[in-house]
């Protein structure tokens, strides 16, 4: 499986960032799959994932309400809209697969074996 990312940029607090992530492969259907990110000299960090059907959602409590995963398995390609950003907010964004498929969605990121090469996304203040 190789992950693409696309739509990081410079927001100003309180926008709105849309990201995408491109799939190869046959199997995305089968897949949950996960966003994290990585702010400077900090560890990779979950933000939120997704069932391989798109039914089922989680998120970490920093981005809950303002963001919204989602999923189109007929494009193969996983999304992130991110409404309300903060500063705090700043990090490159990861999309990551779970290849164990129809595993449920989870913040482990142990369970992610396939990423992307990530895009930064930057909140000023």
């Amino acid at each position: 499986v190789q992950l693409v990312e696309f739509g990081g940029g410079l927001v100003q607090a309180g926008g709105s960032l849309s990201l995408s992530c491109a799939a190869s492969g046959p199997a995305f259907s089968s897949y949950a799959m996960g966003w994290f990110r990585q702010a400077p000299g900090k560890e990779r960090e979950f933000v939120a994932a997704i069932s391989f059907g798109g039914g089922s959602t989680v998120y970490a409590d920093s981005v809950k309400g303002r963001f919204t995963i989602s999923r189109d398995n007929v494009k193969n390609t996983l999304y992130l809209q991110m409404n309300t950003l903060k500063p705090e907010d700043t990090a490159v964004y990861y999309c990551a697969a779970d290849p164990v498929s129809y595993r449920a969605p989870t913040g482990r990121r142990l369970n992610y074996e396939y990423w992307g090469q990530g895009t930064q996304v930057t909140v000023s203040s």
